[in-house]
C-alpha cells in the first residue's frame, strides 16, 4: 500500500514528499524526498499514525531523493522514533544521511527536562492568589529599601551635594509634561462628560440640574481630575521609566555608574522623581478644567442651562480647599508612579523579558500606591475637615 502526501497548500511548487509503503513483511517503509526545511510548512505525524497502527513491527527509512533539511526533518523523525517506540516497533536508522543519524541519536539520547513545564497545568486560582501574596510580601523589604535610598537622595539634594544634571531634569519634565496633554485632554473630557450625564439623570428628579455645575466642578477639582490623570501616568510614564531603567540594567550602564562612584539614585532616579512631583499636579489642574469645560458643554447644549448660570454656579461651589486637596493628591499621585517605574526598572532582571515584566509591574504597582494613597488621603482630610 503506498500514500503520498505532497507540499502544503501555501506552496505553488512540491517542496517536500512522503511516501508510506508496507510489505508483505508487514514493515513500514517511510521515503522521505525533497526539501525537509522549517519554512516549508512540513507535514505532522497524524498523517502516519494510522498507518503504524495497523500492527507493523518494523520501521525503516528510504532518503535517497532527500535533497535538502535541517531542525525541522529532526522534529519529525523524533516524534516518529517516539510514537513507533510507544507501539513497540523496531526503528531501523541505517536508511538515513549520517548526519541525521547522529544528531537524531543524540536526541533522542537525552531525556526530557522536567522543567520544562510542558505537563505542568495551569495553577488554580488559590495558587495564583497565594503566589501573588508571597511574592509582594518577599518585596516589601527592597521597596522599603528603595525608598530609604530616595529619601537619603533627597537629603543630598537640599544639601547641595546630590548630583545629576539640570538638562536631564528639563528633558523629563518635558516627557511627563507637555507631551503627555493630548491624551489627559481625551480622557478627562470624557470623564466630564459622564459626570455631567450622571448628575443630570439624578438632579433632574427634583429639578436641581443646575447643581450639574457643583458635581462637575468639585468632583473633577478635588477628585477624579487628580485620579485619573495619576492612573494615566501610571501607564505612560511609569512604564516607560521601568523600561528605560530596566534597559540600562540590562546593559550594564547602572553598574558602570557605581562603578564610577555616581549613585543612579541621584542621577536616574531624582530627575524622575521631581519631574512627576512637578508636572502632576500642573497636569491635575489641567485635567479638572477639560473636565469642568465638558460638562458645561453638555449643560448648554442638553440641559438648557445658560453659560454665565453654570459658570456663576461653579465659581460659588469651588473653594480654595478643594484645589489643596486636588493638588496634593497630583503630588503624592506624582510621587508614587515615578517611585514604582524606578523601582522596577533599577531592580530589573538582565534579559529582554525581564525589561517587558518590569514595565508591566511598574504600572500595577503604580495604580496599586495611588488607590492605596487615594484611600488613606480621602479619610485623614475627611477627620481634618478639609
Amino acid at each position: 500500500m503506498t500514500k503520498n502526501h505532497s507540499t502544503s497548500p501555501r506552496h505553488d511548487q512540491t517542496s517536500w514528499d512522503l511516501t508510506i509503503h508496507r510489505d508483505t513483511n508487514n514493515d513500514l517503509e517511510i521515503a522521505i524526498s525533497g526539501c525537509w526545511r522549517l519554512d516549508q510548512h512540513l507535514p505532522s505525524l497524524a498523517i502516519l499514525k494510522d498507518e503504524m497502527d495497523t500492527g507493523c513491527s518494523h520501521l525503516h527509512f528510504n532518503t535517497q531523493g532527500l535533497t535538502d533539511w535541517d531542525s525541522g526533518l529532526l522534529t519529525f523523525l523524533a516524534g516518529l522514533a517516539k510514537e513507533a517506540k510507544r507501539q513497540g516497533m523496531a526503528v531501523d536508522n541505517n536508511g538515513l544521511p549520517p548526519g541525521v543519524q547522529k544528531l537524531l541519536a543524540l536526541a533522542l539520547a537525552v531525556p526530557e527536562h522536567k522543567a520544562t513545564g510542558r505537563d505542568a497545568g495551569k495553577p488554580g486560582l488559590l495558587a495564583q492568589l497565594g503566589d501573588a501574596t508571597l511574592n509582594f510580601a518577599q518585596s516589601v523589604p527592597t521597596m522599603l529599601h528603595f525608598l530609604g535610598e530616595i529619601v537619603i537622595a533627597f537629603i543630598r539634594l537640599c544639601l547641595g551635594r546630590s548630583r545629576f544634571r539640570l538638562s536631564d531634569l528639563w528633558l523629563e519634565v518635558e516627557e511627563v509634561g507637555p507631551r503627555a496633554l493630548p491624551i489627559v485632554s481625551v480622557i478627562s473630557g470624557l470623564v466630564g462628560l459622564i459626570l455631567a450625564y450622571l448628575g443630570a439623570d439624578q438632579l433632574r428628579m427634583v429639578g436641581a440640574q443646575i447643581f450639574i455645575a457643583d458635581l462637575v466642578a468639585i468632583g473633577m477639582v478635588r477628585e477624579v481630575g487628580a485620579l485619573m490623570t495619576g492612573i494615566i501616568i501610571a501607564g505612560r510614564t511609569g512604564a516607560a521609566f521601568a523600561a528605560q531603567l530596566g534597559t540600562m540594567q540590562v546593559n550594564e550602564e547602572i553598574d558602570a555608574f557605581k562603578t564610577m562612584g555616581i549613585s543612579p539614585i541621584d542621577f536616574l532616579v531624582l530627575p524622575r522623581m521631581i519631574a512627576l512631583m512637578l508636572m502632576v499636579p500642573l497636569l491635575t489642574l489641567y485635567a479638572a478644567f477639560v473636565g469642568m469645560l465638558a460638562g458645561l458643554m453638555v449643560s448648554i447644549t442638553i440641559f438648557d442651562i445658560g453659560f454665565f448660570e453654570y459658570y456663576t454656579e461653579t465659581l460659588r461651589a469651588l473653594e480654595l480647599k478643594h484645589f489643596f486637596v486636588g493638588l496634593s493628591k497630583g503630588s503624592v499621585y506624582g510621587a508614587m508612579v515615578a517611585y514604582a517605574g524606578c523601582l522596577r526598572g533599577i531592580h530589573c532582571g538582565r534579559s529582554a523579558e525581564a525589561v517587558g515584566s518590569a514595565a508591566t509591574s511598574a504600572v500595577v504597582t503604580g495604580i496599586l500606591l495611588i488607590t492605596i494613597m487615594a484611600t488613606i488621603m480621602t479619610i485623614v482630610y475627611y477627620q481634618l475637615g478639609i
